[in-house]
């Protein structure tokens, strides 16, 4: 049971000492991601009904609602859910196309140190030049699979929030 919690300790440590720092910021990124990925989750299937229920219930018990006002009030609660559920979509956003870029960062400074250790023997041994190029595509590769997760959740939520959205619509009628 042990050795099945520290497993995924001992992959991250691993992946460190072969990519490089760049990973620990990849691996950063993506445990943000997943956050914002879980937390929208609760949100929407277990505090949105209950929010849409409340104002829908609120809207329900309003004897006038074809006033100018009425509707000013129904925009702000369509309003009010749209924004619960858009919080941190943005952020989600960012980070899915920003770790290819880090990815991409890892890349760079792996093949900076092959270009050094050819410099400093003046030759292109294949075996020196090994753990640059190495630590570059462990970098690329971590980038691109941590981005490829959170491309699904990033898509899904944000047809989510337009659908939910045009529901709530729907539901609060004149």
């Amino acid at each position: 049971m042990l050795e099945l919690i520290l497993a995924p300790i001992s992959a991250f440590t691993e992946m460190m000492s072969l990519g490089g720092e760049v990973v620990a910021l990849i691996f950063a990124a993506c445990v943000v991601m997943w956050s914002i990925v879980i937390e929208r989750w609760w949100y929407f299937f277990g505090v949105l009904p209950k929010q849409s229920k409340s104002l829908l219930a609120s809207w329900n018990a309003r004897s006038e609602r074809s006033s100018w006002r009425a509707h000013q009030i129904r925009k702000a609660m369509i309003s009010r859910l749209n924004a619960g559920m858009s919080t941190n979509l943005l952020l989600l956003r960012v980070l899915v196309p920003l770790c290819p870029l880090l990815g991409l960062l890892g890349t760079v400074t792996g093949m900076l140190a092959v270009f050094d250790v050819m410099a400093a023997r003046g030759s292109a041994d294949a075996r020196s030049m090994a753990n640059g190029v190495s630590e570059a595509m462990i970098c690329t590769l971590t980038g691109l699979a941590v981005s490829i997760t959170g491309l699904y959740p990033s898509f899904y939520f944000r047809r989510r929030v337009a659908m939910e959205t045009e529901r709530l619509s729907d539901q609060f009628q004149f």
